[in-house]
């Protein structure tokens, strides 16, 4: 018993403090009036602890309709990984910033109305975005020559690239944008000033 009130309490100090951060935020759907007449929950748009949606591989207990549409992928002739179409945390991002799968399209409604725009779209056509959901590992950055080894080379946030910044070996959406924190300005993980970010991983 004493485990599991433990447990409780560090889920709540975490879920707050989550909440704290996206708090009026681009992500802070609880004043819409498609979330409960404008009294919602910032949480829910995309996370239940209960039915969740299991679907995507590693998904936080999902609450959000995923999207199913095919993507067309970055080529380059530079690009030494073996890319797919995209899964884990990268599919969860687009399946509002697709635009085809509505953002009220959450807790088993599939009938919303409300869909992304403007500079929020990234659509369906990702071969102008930095690729996702590729495995980034020591023989992508010997074979690539201008990647740091993930490794081995300190990620700024208090590990590896792989251990804070990659999911199960992959980079995802999620690598570089941290959904829950707005602190620094386009979800970013860690500040870009003079391409900090870029050069995390880009050794020039």
């Amino acid at each position: 018993m004493k485990k599991l009130i433990a447990i409780l309490i560090v889920f709540f100090v975490a879920s707050t403090a989550i909440a704290q951060s996206i708090t009026s935020s681009a992500h802070d759907f609880s004043g819409e009036t498609w979330n409960n007449g404008g009294n919602g929950e910032i949480c829910i748009t995309c996370h239940t602890p209960h039915n969740a949606d299991g679907t995507v591989t590693g998904s936080p207990l999902w609450n959000h309709e995923v999207t199913s549409a095919t993507f067309t992928l970055y080529n380059s002739s530079t690009f030494d990984a073996t890319i797919g179409q995209p899964n884990g945390a990268s599919k969860l991002c687009l399946s509002c910033h697709d635009g085809t799968v509505a953002v009220d399209n959450f807790g088993g409604s599939t009938g919303g109305t409300v869909n992304i725009s403007a500079a929020n779209l990234l659509g369906t056509d990702l071969s102008n975005d930095h690729p996702v959901s590729f495995t980034y590992n020591a023989t992508l950055a010997t074979t690539d020559g201008g990647l740091y080894d993930p490794t081995t080379a300190s990620s700024g946030l208090g590990g590896t690239i792989t251990d804070d910044m990659l999911f199960a070996g992959e980079m995802q959406c999620a690598s570089c944008h941290n959904a829950h924190d707005n602190t620094l300005g386009s979800f970013l993980k860690k500040s870009n000033a003079t391409s900090a970010l870029c050069l995390t991983c880009h050794n020039k």
